[in-house]
């Protein structure tokens, strides 16, 4: 996959950025499907989300270790964070972290449709919103933008497919992909920096003057050698952290970090458990126990026959 592409596809958890407001934010989902359209997993294994969302914050993943045909289940992506924590919006202002998570199920997984969901699993999804990557592959599931304060635990129902029913599932044990994200990305989908990172110094010299706009963002000029300026444009709601006449490093930091979130992947497996196989293993133990008890039963007859023939 190209950088380029790779970089837009990682805004694909609409809720896991901010650079505008939240109505708006809706379009960034499209936006990365529309660019990478079959799999957000890139083929080394790593979610694309990764590409744009540069800070990392580890996941939970609840999921059950096997389920049975057409049955309903529930996994559970955990994205904690600091409750009340803010960082940086587009234009500078605090805002509340956001949350979102991307599922990706083996295939004749998916969602459960709302008349086989049970009610206690529905009060536990109210107020999440559920979206199928794309039309062909509905065991990729996206959820967000969500207030990460309200939903940091994100539950998704899930039905598993029946090999009965569909010729392409077999039983056996299957890989589960899952990104969870809590606040806005270090990348634009163009590549370019956001405000919701540390910006640094692009070459080495001395701070000969810090300019403050209107808007709240700043110009840092760098003397180089005496000659050449450099300027550095820092978006509005960071704090510089330098002052006029300090020397620097190219590459050192001239902001503080704003960034309160980060994204986390976690891979697991579940098997799809074949009932007949249960019951199996369950007569194979019961053969076993009535084969042993039947040994000591017959041990215990030849005990009692030897024992009457010393008398």
């Amino acid at each position: 996959m190209p950088p380029l592409c790779a970089l837009v596809v990682g805004l694909l958890l609409a809720g896991l950025t901010l650079f505008v407001q939240p109505d708006a934010t809706q379009a960034y989902p499209f936006w990365a499907q529309q660019v990478a359209p079959e799999t957000p997993r890139e083929a080394t294994g790593k979610l694309v989300c990764a590409n744009c969302h540069l800070a990392q914050k580890a996941i939970q993943v609840e999921v059950p270790q096997a389920v049975f045909p057409d049955t309903v289940f529930k996994a559970t992506v955990k994205v904690p964070y600091e409750k009340g924590a803010l960082e940086l919006a587009a234009d500078g202002s605090q805002v509340p972290l956001q949350v979102g998570a991307v599922l990706m199920l083996p295939e004749g997984f998916h969602l459960a449709p709302q008349d086989r969901i049970p009610e206690t699993m529905k009060e536990e999804m109210e107020g999440i919103y559920y979206s199928a990557y794309n039309d062909t592959s509905d065991n990729v599931v996206l959820v967000g933008p969500l207030p990460g304060d309200e939903h940091q635990e994100l539950v998704f129902p899930v039905l598993s497919p029946d090999p009965a029913q569909d010729s392409a599932v077999m039983f056996g044990k299957y890989a589960v992909h899952v990104g969870g994200n809590r606040g806005r990305g270090q990348l634009y989908p163009t590549g370019e920096q956001s405000n919701n990172g540390v910006w640094t110094a692009g070459a080495a010299g001395e701070i000969t003057g810090i300019d403050d706009n209107e808007d709240g963002s700043h110009v840092v000029h760098i003397a180089t050698d005496g000659e050449t300026v450099v300027d550095a444009a820092i978006p509005a709601g960071l704090e510089v952290i330098v002052t006029p006449g300090e020397t620097i490093a190219a590459g050192a930091a001239l902001t503080n970090d704003p960034n309160r979130g980060g994204f986390g992947q976690h891979d697991t497996e579940i098997v799809l458990q074949s009932p007949w196989r249960i019951l199996g293993m369950l007569g194979f133990f019961t053969l076993v126990l009535a084969t042993q008890i039947f040994f000591v039963l017959k041990k215990r007859q030849v005990e009692r026959v030897q024992a009457a023939g010393q008398l």
